[in-house]
């Protein structure tokens, strides 16, 4: 198994303080919001992180400063209206590195509290795992992927329904086998390069999509208040 962090968006949304740092590098609980991803993978795990051109010294420096050894993948893009999107990240890593192997997944925004070593375990090899978790809220659930389940699997997901049906909201950590890839292949080449979710409900049209739920603090940093709540 590798695993691929996903931290080369631009953070637009939040702006000004993004202007100048990566989101993925700004700091909650006294250091990266990336270094709380990366030390929750098993050592097992090969580490990539996919980064943009733009903040690449800077991801320079934040690897020589940690423990743990990961590759930085550069994507030759410096501004939004160049990024290929997380559907398109995905599709260029595996084909520049060559993947052949189960691939977690993990966006950068995300700090969560629960085990990856449960959620690892709780792959059976064949299909594509979601973590989901309950928001407890359907109006904050509509800002989401939100699932329906049958038992621990994942029958639909919405994205970002105007009235959600559930509470129950799929979070950016996923595990993807390598036979889904030229499914993936495929919606790049339809121009479906931006939002893993979309991904996520096409597959769940034609594969099986399993869930692993958790109860564990969570949450992204979606927006500039979001990340000021939590200084």
């Amino acid at each position: 198994m590798k695993a691929l962090i996903l931290a080369s968006g631009f953070g637009t949304r939040l702006y000004p303080l993004t202007l100048t740092k990566a989101k993925a590098l700004l700091e909650y609980k006294g250091k990266a919001i990336l270094s709380h991803v990366v030390d929750k993978i098993p050592e097992n795990v090969d580490i990539l992180v996919n980064i943009n051109k733009k903040f690449e010294a800077d991801f320079l420096r934040w690897q020589s400063s940690i423990d743990r050894a990961v590759t930085l993948c550069v994507e030759p893009v410096l501004t939004e209206e160049q990024a290929l999107g997380a559907i398109g990240s995905l599709d260029y890593w595996i084909r520049a590195e060559n993947i052949n192997d189960d691939l977690l997944v993990i966006a950068s925004d995300n700090y969560f509290e629960f085990d990856l070593r449960r959620f690892i375990a709780d792959y059976d090899g064949e299909n594509t795992l979601v973590a989901v978790y309950d928001i407890g809220d359907r109006s904050k659930a509509s800002q989401y992927g939100v699932v329906h389940l049958d038992g621990n699997r994942i029958t639909e997901l919405e994205e970002k329904p105007a009235k959600p049906k559930s509470s129950l909201i799929a979070i950016a950590c996923y595990i993807f086998p390598p036979r889904i890839f030229p499914i993936l292949f495929q919606c790049c080449n339809r121009g479906k390069r931006d939002n893993l979710g979309n991904f996520i409900a096409h597959l769940i049209e034609t594969d099986e999509v399993r869930a692993y739920t958790f109860s564990e603090l969570w949450f992204d940093i979606g927006s500039i208040e979001i990340y000021r709540s939590l200084q």
